[in-house]
């Protein structure tokens, strides 16, 4: 079996690599522009998904079993809707399994809690192509898996981890929403779980998010207190008083999910610490098995 990681160099896909590698999984991975140093057991591949013709060439050539689709591009319409789209054709056409990497972006927060059954309803331009590429995948892809999930954080390296120590610095402007709710995952449990998927029968809507609905400033405060910085530094501030399009309360129930999982996706409580501790608030644990 032959795993193919579309959109391999960004920080999910970083780390399904990394796992591939590491269990000596046969694997290949793209990138769009710069090419990454060497992996043993990974092949890499150029590729704009902005082209069917190349989607369809690159699965071809691994003669990949499984595509993941980890890729991400933003709010920009060709990449995020049209390029998961042509992914979504190919797979069909060459039967090929699909694992589509979706977000909690599509869903609006009227709901505030949204279980795998919920249709999508977005309210940014981001949410909305995540919400076309859902669709397309539903339809021509049946037996495929559609894995929603949130805040990604993990190793220092995520968006949200970054913005936290810039904030610290003095070096960024701004404000973390204290009414901004969301249910971050670990990459490592994140990564984990859609390998597991990936190798499974499963089909249809997954929610990989983790079980604590946090504040993205309440969020910053525990990534302060893990990294030891002072986290009464961090601005805070409401989304709603600011112009900024987006949900506020959405939290995905993966309690479903998680029955049908051998992997246990972690509440953002219980993030690992460097010194194999886990973060519970200011308090620490021994790390669970």
């Amino acid at each position: 079996m032959t795993v193919l990681i579309i959109g391999g160099i960004g920080f999910l896909g970083t780390e399904l690599v990394r796992r591939a590698a590491a269990a000596g999984t046969e694997a290949a991975a793209t990138f769009a522009t710069t090419r990454p140093g060497t992996i043993p057991g990974v092949t890499w591949r150029a590729l704009d998904v902005r082209d069917p013709a190349q989607v369809a060439g690159v699965i071809s050539e691994v003669s990949a079993s499984v595509v993941i689709n980890a890729s991400s591009g933003g709010a920009d319409w060709e990449v995020t809707a049209e390029g998961s789209i042509h992914i979504a054709m190919a797979a069909a056409r060459l039967g090929v399994r699909l694992v589509h990497v979706s977000s909690d972006a599509v869903f609006s927060g009227a709901g505030v809690h949204y279980a795998e059954s919920c249709l999508p309803d977005p309210v940014t331009p981001y949410g909305a192509a995540k919400a076309a590429a859902e669709t397309a995948v539903r339809l021509l892809v049946p037996s495929a898996v559609i894995a929603s999930t949130s805040l990604i954080i993990g190793h220092g390296r995520s968006v949200h981890e970054r913005t936290v120590h810039a904030h610290v610095a003095g070096t960024r402007e701004g404000v973390l929403f204290t009414d901004d709710v969301r249910c971050p995952v670990h990459v490592e449990d994140l990564a984990a779980a859609l390998w597991e998927v990936a190798v499974s029968d499963a089909a249809g809507v997954l929610h990989l998010a983790g079980p604590d609905a946090l504040s993205r400033h309440d969020l910053g405060r525990l990534i302060a207190q893990r990294d030891g910085l002072d986290a009464t530094r961090l601005p805070a501030g409401r989304r709603a008083d600011a112009p900024l399009p987006g949900a506020l309360d959405v939290r995905l129930d993966g309690r479903a999910t998680q029955e049908r999982l051998g992997t246990r996706i972690r509440g953002a409580r219980e993030f690992p610490r460097g010194d194999g501790r886990v973060v519970v608030d200011s308090r620490t644990l021994p790390r669970p098995l």
